[in-house]
């Protein structure tokens, strides 16, 4: 395939996910790769519905889309929006979160074999940033195979483009819960070179979009920190940075002692 337009971590916000799609080179590209957390948020239903009457979309399990059917088979969560999110779902929809690979293998014209997921290709919920030393990307991409030249991920809702020892790793950003600024991000991999996009979106228009859209009785306050982004870019690093285990090296690269 010549073209692939990425997304990730919809989050359940239909109106930037509407405008994400519109999007001339997203409706021309050959695939639409979704790297995950598809339904955890205010509008469930309709964003799942949506995505699967694409003929040309490729769904990648996320961690929340995991945990949305965990949820319904009685399992705890801290989370209220995804135990709302997932009593909101169906049989059908359940049936095909249940059933999302991850990760996704696709051959792309200009890069070879791409692999696409979540989190990284080996967890979905494991999180890697810009930052992020090259010994962890070594170890994350340790079982990857020599002609994997291209990784694409999602989770933690931060658009990059970074080489990590000759391999390119893409995160195209957040559509329902951006970090660093509002809008509906998105990357298109095509003739072997990459581009981060983003929608410029009107802000106020979307949130009223999703509050008259969503019955769950906190959406309007979600929708407030989330759809407007109110979390900058530099908070985000700051908070997911210590789960890629940076804390727990000294500067020599060696395990600290945590007793020292």
């Amino acid at each position: 395939m010549d073209t692939v337009a990425v997304i990730a971590d919809v989050h359940g916000v239909l109106p930037v996910l509407e405008q994400v799609l519109a999007q001339p080179e997203v409706k021309r590209a050959d695939r639409i790769v979704v790297c995950g957390d598809h339904a955890s948020g205010p509008q469930p239903a309709p964003v799942l519905d949506l995505l699967t009457s694409l003929d040309n979309v490729v769904l990648v399990r996320g961690n929340a889309d995991r945990e949305l059917v965990a949820i319904r088979r009685g399992e705890p969560s801290p989370y209220e929006i995804d135990v709302w999110a997932a009593a909101q779902l169906t049989a059908d929809h359940l049936r095909l979160l249940e059933g999302l690979p991850h990760p996704v293998f696709l051959e792309v014209d200009g890069f070879g074999p791409v692999v696409f997921c979540h989190g990284t290709p080996r967890d979905d919920e494991e999180v890697v940033l810009v930052d992020t030393r090259l010994a962890k990307w070594a170890e994350v991409f340790a079982d990857l195979a020599d002609e994997v030249r291209t990784v694409v991920c999602g989770h933690t809702h931060m658009p990059f483009v970074r080489l990590v020892d000759r391999r390119t790793v893409v995160n195209p950003g957040s559509i329902g819960m951006p970090y660093g600024g509002a809008g509906g991000h998105w990357a298109l991999l095509r003739a072997g070179e990459v581009s981060l996009r983003r929608v410029d979106i009107d802000v106020d228009a979307a949130v009223a979009s999703v509050v008259a859209g969503s019955a769950y009785p906190d959406v309007q306050a979600w929708a407030d920190e989330y759809v407007r982004s109110q979390g900058s870019d530099a908070e985000a690093l700051a908070a997911f940075g210590p789960r890629d285990g940076r804390d727990a090296v000294d500067d020599g690269g060696k395990m600290s002692d945590p007793a020292a």
